[in-house]
């Protein structure tokens, strides 16, 4: 139970985090943190986690990571569902703490007809800058599967581990600086559920797709790491 309270825990922190910045900070006139401080509050939650309950669970805080490590060999597939079900948990609690502390705003709305609504992923006329489907989906799986390269390459036993969380959180930061006007940038469909059941609207419809092409990028960037990068010796 401890892992899976790690999971809750770290992946809570992720989304209040990373999604946090950009609900109550990326768009204040002149002294909002914009696209650049969201992605580095995203790197800087899975950081700080990292090293705060990495060790307990291993640190995932997204399905897609849990099916990486799995096709990477590193992740005992038994341990799959409850995980999951762990991260979706603790990003949907997080969203409602997210929503309960905006509400206390008494101009809060969520106009979900607009991109970004709640922090949530979009492609199409709910991409940051009106992106494609295919574009998007192309970009999530590119880069969840060089995510999990980044994973499984920073924790091999012959890297130096102590700075694997370091390399991690400024991968995800990296990521978040490329795609955050694709698609607002997902790459965990826990953080894409939490946001869409509050967006709600055509939110809900799109978010087979950021389940669908992280996964898909995860297990691919898993295999290469394992057939292609990893030293056996």
């Amino acid at each position: 139970m401890k892992n899976y309270a790690a999971e809750f825990f770290g992946t809570f922190w992720l989304v209040f985090g990373g999604c946090g910045s950009a609900i109550f900070a990326a768009g204040i006139p002149d002294l909002g943190i914009g696209y650049a401080g969201v992605s580095m509050a995203f790197g800087l939650t899975v950081l700080t986690m990292a090293y705060a309950v990495g060790h307990i669970s291993g640190g995932h805080f997204n399905p897609a990571v849990s099916f990486g490590l799995m096709a990477g060999g590193r992740f005992d597939a038994k341990k799959l569902l409850p995980y999951i079900v762990a991260q979706v948990v603790g990003a949907t609690a997080a969203a409602a703490t997210l929503y309960l502390i905006a509400s206390g705003n008494a101009d809060f709305a969520i106009d979900n007809t607009k991109a970004g609504a709640f922090a949530a992923n979009g492609y199409g006329g709910l991409s940051p800058h009106g992106y494609s489907m295919t574009a998007a989906f192309l970009a999530e799986f590119v880069l969840t599967a060089f995510f999990l390269i980044i994973i499984l390459g920073a924790t091999d036993r012959f890297a130096n581990g102590k700075f694997a969380g370091v390399a991690i959180g400024l991968g995800l930061t990296l990521i978040h600086l490329i795609s955050i006007p694709i698609t607002n940038t997902s790459v965990n469909p826990a953080r894409s559920t939490s946001q869409a059941l509050f967006a709600q609207g055509d939110f809900l419809p799109q978010l087979w797709l950021f389940w669908v092409a992280p996964i898909a990028g995860a297990i691919v960037g898993g295999v290469i790491y394992k057939f292609l990068l990893q030293r056996n010796d």
